[in-house]
């Protein structure tokens, strides 16, 4: 029976790219290339979409995720809720440009699918955005009237963009902070509030062995560290579900979570931190270890997402995208409508 995450399953594996003022805004990252922190609007507004979308579609990847923000003030996008909660003026937080919609409009035109990161623990880094939206430490617990607050910048993203974004993978949704079904749920009616069909996953954190976590799940998030576990099956279950299809006129879902794994290519700055390679140059695996891993995960009906490191100058780190081109033949180049 048809399933909602069926082109995701088809998509075989996706890109993860990280844009974060933490980093290629941050003179101590090597993402930075030495330009220092500059305006982050001005930053956004210089980034050439073209370029980027071009390389994904080089290494044929099914779909790119793009982070919309972590834990600070600075948004890829323009947003009006967000600017009426936390006070900010139009660019002082959220890019003048909308980034969001320019990226889709490449990576459409090459048969790529975009999809979204966002967070639940909010801008807690930033005083000012944090306090407004009333959450400022992850020692705290998420209220109800924070949730609520915070979903309105994932809706009004969702209203504007509706079929567009494909799915939303959801950091910061850990138990110790508070969430559970109904705060989740709050999360998962925001982004799906434009697009119904739109896929949605929340974190739980780091895993050795990808797991479910919410019945508001699609699809596992799966982060781990090390590219290593690989599924039993497609669909993995989700707590009170069982995977079986639903039955009754029109009906074509099952009641569990497409299995799917996200880890990084980047080389940790050091053996202690081994966390530490997400968004970084540099690559953990030749291309002939990422084939046979995705190969694997595929074989079985999981999906895989790979994490690189994009510079500022708008290149991908040239290591990760040679071993990325030795996944180009595990699925169906798309027609490039150019």
């Amino acid at each position: 029976m048809p399933h909602k995450t069926d082109w995701f399953h088809e998509a075989k594996w996706g890109m993860f790219i990280h844009l974060l003022n933490g980093l290629q805004n941050n003179p101590d990252h090597p993402a930075n290339m030495g330009a220092g922190e500059t305006d982050w609007s001005a930053f956004i507004e210089s980034l050439d979409v073209e370029r980027i979308a071009a390389q994904v579609a080089e290494v044929n990847a099914g779909y790119l995720f793009l982070t919309l923000m972590q834990r600070s003030r600075h948004l890829i996008a323009p947003n009006a809720a967000f600017d009426l909660v936390s006070g900010y003026a139009p660019g002082e937080a959220c890019a003048r440009r909308d980034f969001v919609a320019d990226i889709h409009a490449a990576l459409e035109k090459r048969g790529i699918a975009l999809c979204l990161y966002f967070t639940g623990d909010g801008p807690l880094d930033d005083p000012r955005a944090g306090a407004a939206f009333g959450y400022t430490s992850q020692a705290d617990k998420v209220s109800f009237g924070f949730v609520e607050k915070w979903a309105g910048v994932a809706r009004e993203y969702s209203l504007r963009y509706g079929p567009k974004v494909r799915a939303w993978w959801t950091d910061g949704c850990y138990a110790f902070l508070g969430y559970d079904e109904p705060r989740l749920k709050i999360l998962a009616d925001a982004m799906r509030a434009g697009n119904p069909d739109a896929l949605v996953a929340m974190n739980k954190g780091v895993e050795k062995s990808v797991s479910a976590y919410s019945a508001c799940d699609d699809f596992t998030t799966g982060e781990m560290n090390e590219f290593a576990d690989a599924p039993g099956g497609r669909f993995i279950k989700s707590r009170g579900s069982i995977l079986l299809p639903t039955t009754g006129a029109g009906s074509s879902r099952y009641n569990g979570a497409q299995w799917h794994a996200l880890s990084f290519l980047g080389v940790p700055p050091n053996a202690a931190e081994p966390w530490a390679g997400w968004g970084r140059p540099g690559s953990k695996y030749t291309g002939g270890q990422l084939r046979d891993y995705v190969s694997r995960v595929n074989a079985r009906g999981g999906v895989v997402t790979i994490d690189a490191c994009l510079f500022r100058d708008g290149h991908i780190d040239e290591e990760q995208m040679e071993a990325l081109r030795a996944l180009k033949g595990l699925r169906p180049a798309p027609v490039d409508s150019k």
